[in-house]
């Protein structure tokens, strides 16, 4: 069993007993380059197709980029060596409607519960393939499936990775599915390989299943193909789905073969054959499941080699299973909104085969990473050997161009300018902190600021310690003679250039000595910057912001 390198020494796990081969060492610091080396090898026919799939069930979220980020890395080193690439999407919509999902996003990336769509709708076409089941929303997409790959299209085009989705519904009643569908059905071995992978197969089986004209649902129980009049004799009595029994209309008949599908451990390697791929990276419940049975089917009936594969570790979301259908999810519209499409490519860029969590309460731990990684590129610091070559090999492909001068605010400092609305402010906080200057381009200062907007959203989606508003002018407050008299003292020892964490143990001793409770003592200074009672650790907060705008606020001047 081979393995890929990856940037920090651990190993992902491969499937086949093909070791990557290179000339250039260098490019075995970056995973994407050891795959690229074993599509390579093979000496593919040009476009070199990269493909990942999906089924289109529940909402279309994060966890589907594991093998769009994964090719798109892959894809742009070949493009980088001069190669012609193809990246394809496959969505599996004519698999059945086996459950209905508890959440759907509309359009609009709104998620919503069963209660704002016609649900009973998709009660009553469980066992119909997604393309057949009616849009849930109306009429802003052809049927369920259409709008699922919709949504996934927009999420592709909004992290800028140029993808060509292909419907197998499309292929199949377009006939390009017809020479692996023939070749299935021809074969002697087809039923008995399935029957090994397969405990509900038996040698006997037809492998396919055709679509009642009557009901629109899928069943197994075909017999008899035709090939030469492309025709199966079906009976409709029904599917499983899961623990339960989806029921049949009891019609009887012949169907056109391109009236159905093959079961999925051969639709894979139809799709591998048909559309020509040469590599695809999928999760690890494959590897122990469809691939092996998907490696025998497409070399021993179809007489074909299996694409390069490569096996990756599923992510958690907040420490739990991402799930489309039961709504533990999150969209990359929204992560996009939270940190953008460079931040969302390291994220992918970085160990795929090690188990990782996407925390959105810890998402400054995240661009805190980035940003060191892209100052690593620059050599703007040091760091481990291993992390600083990966940095100047794949930096470049998180980003549309790289740029010497962009201006990076830090993740939480961006928080505490998104308290304040005043875009003027902002600018001068940031420059008083020294991320900007005269020399700072218009272009920098206003992508720097983007991040400020993100931040922001990331604060009042998590309702963290930044999700307050900063008064630009001060408040209206009167204070007692010894709260004045501490938030005095409080200024002087702020003006000595202390910081926050000094600040915040400093706020407890100057209530003391001025006999103020120290709670009391707190409301004054979230009065005085926040025009309420509660707020952030004081301190730290007051040590984020310019310091002479904080002097001058706690002396009540201006």
């Amino acid at each position: 069993m081979s393995s890929h390198e990856i940037d920090d020494g651990e190993l992902t796990p491969g499937v086949d007993d093909h070791e990557p081969t290179g000339s250039d060492a260098d490019h075995h610091t970056f995973w994407a380059d050891a795959v690229a080396d074993e599509i390579l090898a093979r000496d593919p026919e040009e476009p070199i197709v990269i493909k990942g799939g999906v089924s289109p069930s529940g909402i279309p979220h994060l966890g589907h980029f594991n093998e769009i980020l994964r090719g798109f890395f892959v894809a742009e080193v070949l493009r980088e060596r001069g190669h012609a690439v193809e990246q394809v999407f496959t969505s599996d919509d004519r698999d059945a409607l086996r459950a209905v999902p508890r959440n759907l996003a509309t359009e609009d990336w709104e998620i919503v519960g069963l209660g704002a769509v016609d649900g009973g709708a998709l009660g009553r076409n469980l066992g119909v393939p997604y393309t057949d089941v009616p849009d849930p929303f109306g009429e802003c997409h052809d049927s369920y499936g259409a709008h699922f790959a919709g949504l996934l299209r927009d999420s592709a085009e909004l992290i800028g990775v140029p993808v060509t989705f292909e419907s197998n519904t499309a292929l199949y009643e377009s006939g390009r599915f017809d020479d692996a569908v023939d070749t299935v059905l021809a074969s002697d071995d087809a039923a008995s390989v399935l029957a090994d992978y397969q405990a509900s197969a038996t040698a006997d089986d037809v492998p396919f299943m055709a679509q009642c004209p009557e009901c629109g649902h899928l069943t197994p129980d075909v017999s008899e193909p035709d090939l030469d009049e492309r025709t199966v004799a079906f009976a409709c009595t029904g599917m499983e789905a899961g623990d339960d029994e989806i029921d049949g209309c009891g019609a009887a008949g012949r169907v056109s073969l391109r009236e159905g599908k093959l079961p999925w451990r051969f639709e894979w390697p139809a799709q591998w054959t048909t559309l020509g791929v040469d590599f695809e990276p999928f999760g690890k419940d494959h590897a122990e499941g469809s691939w092996p049975s998907g490696e025998e089917i497409v070399q021993t009936v179809f007489e074909a080699e299996p694409p390069v594969p490569f096996v990756y570790e599923w992510f958690t979301l907040g420490g739990e299973p991402l799930s489309s259908s039961s709504g533990h999810v999150i969209t990359v519209s929204e992560v996009m909104e939270l940190v953008g499409p460079a931040v969302v490519k390291y994220f992918f860029l970085r160990n795929p085969g090690r188990a990782k969590d996407f925390d959105v309460s810890r998402l400054d731990q995240l661009v805190d990473e980035f940003d060191r990684f892209e100052r690593l590129y620059f050599g703007e610091e040091d760091g481990p050997e291993e992390l600083t070559a990966l940095a100047d090999r794949a930096y470049p492909l998180l980003v549309d161009e790289v740029r010497p001068d962009r201006v990076r605010l830090p993740y939480t400092f961006a928080a505490v300018l998104g308290m304040v609305e005043d875009r003027g402010f902002r600018v001068q906080m940031a420059r008083d902190e020294g991320h900007i200057d005269d020399d700072t381009p218009e272009w920098a200062i206003d992508a720097a600021l983007e991040r400020v907007e993100r931040a922001r959203r990331w604060a009042e989606r998590t309702d963290n310690a930044y999700n307050y508003r900063l008064h630009r002018d001060r408040p209206a407050h009167e204070f007692d003679a010894a709260t004045r008299a501490a938030l005095d003292d409080l200024a002087d020892f702020v003006a000595a250039g202390n910081d926050g964490e000094a600040i915040q143990g400093e706020v407890y001793e100057t209530a003391k000595r001025h006999d103020v409770p120290v709670g009391e003592f707190f409301e004054a200074g979230y009065r005085l910057f926040f025009d309420d009672t509660q707020g952030p650790r004081l301190g730290e907060f007051l040590g984020e912001l310019e310091r002479e705008f904080v002097v001058e606020r706690l002396r009540r001047d201006g």
